[in-house]
This record gives C-alpha cells, structure tokens and sequence, in this order.
C-alpha cells in the first residue's frame, strides 16, 4: 500500500541506487582481499609468510583482518597539500582516477540477466570509461608542484595511452567475430563449448589484450611510474592518507575490471567450459552461471600477482618498443584474418 503512493520516478531512481550499491559494495571488499591475496600469493613464491597476524577478536586467522588494518591506518593519516600545489587539483585528482574505474561496472554483465545497464555500446562505453583515468594520472602529477611526481606522470600517461591503442584493436577483432558491441551479445557469440570461445580464433589478441592491460595499470613488469633513479613512487609520491588510498583502491579496481573483462570477450564470460557435453546437460556444470565468470576472472587475477612476483621491471624504452612496434602492428594484422575469418565462416557466432 505505502508502495503505491511513492511515485514510480522515486521507485526506480531507488532501485537503481541499490543496485550501484550492490556492485560497489562487493568490489570494494574484493579490492581490500585482492591487496591480501597479493602479499599472501607473493610471500609464498618468495618463500615468506606474509601477513598472518592481524586477526579478529584474538583469533588470527591467518591474518584476515589485515586489510581492514590497512584502510583504518590510512584514513586516520592525515592529507599533507605540497606548497604551492593547486589544492583544488591535486584533491580531484584521485577522484579522477576512481570514477571511470568504478563507473565502468555499470555495462558489465554478470550473467544472462544481471546487469546494471544492458547497453548495445557496451564496448564502446568501457573504452571511454578505461580512457578517462589517465586524466587523473597527468593531473596528480601536475597539481603536487612536484618535479618527480610530474616525470611519473608523464610516463604513465605515455604508458596508458600506448597500450590503449593496442586494446583497442584487439577490441575491434572481438567485435568483427561477435557483430555486436552489447557485452552480453559478445558471450552469447561465443555459446557452443570451450573451443567456440574467441580465445581460439583471437589468440594473439587476446595474449595482447591481457598484457596490454597489465601495462595500463603500472603493474609490474610495466611500472616505471616508479622510476629508479629517482626512487619514489611515481605520479602519488606526494599523496598520503585516505587520497593514496584512492588511487590505491583504483589501481586494484582496474586490475579486477581488466581481469573480469578478459574473461568476458576471450573467455565465454559466465559460460560453462563443459557447454554442449551430452552427459552433463543442465547440470551445475553443464549450464553457465555467475561461478564460471568468477573461476575465469580469477584466474587473470593470479596472472597479475604472479607476473609482478616473476619478472623484472622494464626499463621505458623496451616498454614504448613492446607497445608500438611489436603489439600495434600483430594486433592490425590480426583484425584483418578475424574479418576474413568472418566473411569466409571459418568463425561461426554461438557455435
């Protein structure tokens, strides 16, 4: 009854709302657990314990409540403004970075029906939006009055924009086989089996898709933001408190997004691997569901830690090289043999 007299505006501005609170509140907590899983996963390959102390209630169990250590220390740090900083500028920046990375969350789709916004751009929007944070890079650099913070920035912002281009055409080779550029149209695409997904087709498109998106976060091999010579961390060096924290949050955000939307385009998103198997028909493995779409974007998330616990940093050249003259050119290449593949029906949309 009280229902009835709220005007159906206010109902679904509300509904919209708690939506955007159930992607967000989630994905908060699994950036927090990803920091753990990070030290955790690395301390085991470099034969250390990590952290494992701080517990809750006496209990530590295996150091769980480290991340909520984490936030608790940084919030209560407080926000240091350089001299002679545009203080208006260097606070917007790390709302920059968080916004798109965030914002992007609304056209991804969880499964066959949830989904914020089900748009037919859907594509095109998470291009827009992976776009804009590097605007919150170049601004926090510049804002801090900083010299060091202003190299790194620089560098990062040469990094992002030339791994984007290279994202970008593998992007428009999964359009090409998929004909479509509604997210949940491009996994309908690829119904069929494990050998129907576009990774098979798209292989070197999606090797570059994923490494390109380890080097558009600065994640290690690829984070020379934190210069050598100078040994700072790079466009935040001057940032400290909860306004790090943010650009922290962001950095990890990305890393979700990127590994979620690897799955989504290459990967059959929250198809099952055993899709079109007589025996296991509508089974719990047969049939597709939010699991599949987690097990597969955890997967890429590992890749990241392992990656940043394996290699070396590059040094910026090798990383411009990599970018320009090695990924660029494979990835024009190949949206061509996927045009070819879909004029001569080698690749057939959902099996």
């Amino acid at each position: 009854m009280m229902l009835d007299m709220i005007p159906d505006v206010i109902l679904d501005l509300a509904w919209i709302v708690i939506k955007i609170v159930a992607i967000i509140l989630p994905m908060t907590v699994a950036v927090a657990y990803f920091t753990y899983a990070e030290r955790r996963v690395i301390g085991f390959m470099q034969v250390r314990m990590g952290p494992n102390r701080v517990g809750i209630l006496g209990f530590k169990l295996w150091g769980l409540a480290q991340p909520f250590a984490d936030v608790f220390k940084l919030l209560m740090k407080e926000i240091i403004l350089p001299d002679n900083s545009n203080k208006f500028l260097f606070l917007l920046a790390p709302m920059l970075a968080i916004a798109p990375a965030f914002a992007a969350w609304a056209v991804i789709p969880f499964n066959d029906f949830l989904v914020l916004a089900d748009i037919n751009a859907g594509l095109l929007y998470i291009l827009a939006m992976t776009s804009l944070g590097v605007y919150g890079v170049i601004i926090a650099g510049w804002a801090s009055n900083s010299k060091y913070a202003f190299l790194g920035a620089m560098r990062s912002a040469a990094q992002i924009v030339s791994y984007e281009i290279a994202m970008g055409f593998a992007l428009i080779g999964v359009l090409v086989l998929s004909g479509t550029l509604n997210l949940s149209g491009i996994v309908q695409a690829q119904s069929g089996g494990i050998f129907d997904w576009f990774w098979l087709p798209l292989l070197p498109l999606f090797v570059i898709y994923f490494v390109s998106g380890v080097a558009e976060t600065n994640r290690a091999p690829f984070d020379v933001a934190e210069g050598e010579s100078e040994i700072v961390a790079g466009f935040h060096v001057e940032y400290s408190g909860a306004a790090f924290a943010v650009f922290f949050l962001a950095e990890y955000a990305n890393m979700i997004l990127i590994s979620v939307l690897t799955a989504l385009l290459f990967l059959g998103g929250w198809l099952s691997p055993f899709q079109g198997v007589p025996m296991l028909g509508d089974t719990f493995l047969g049939s597709g569901s939010i699991f599949w779409l987690f097990a597969k974007s955890s997967i890429f998330m590992f890749l990241f830690l392992w990656l940043r616990a394996t290699f070396p940093r590059y040094r910026y050249d090798q990383i411009m090289r990599l970018g320009w003259k090695v990924f660029l050119p494979i990835t024009i290449v190949w949206v061509m043999v996927a045009a070819l593949m879909a004029v001569l029906g080698i690749v057939v949309k959902g099996g």
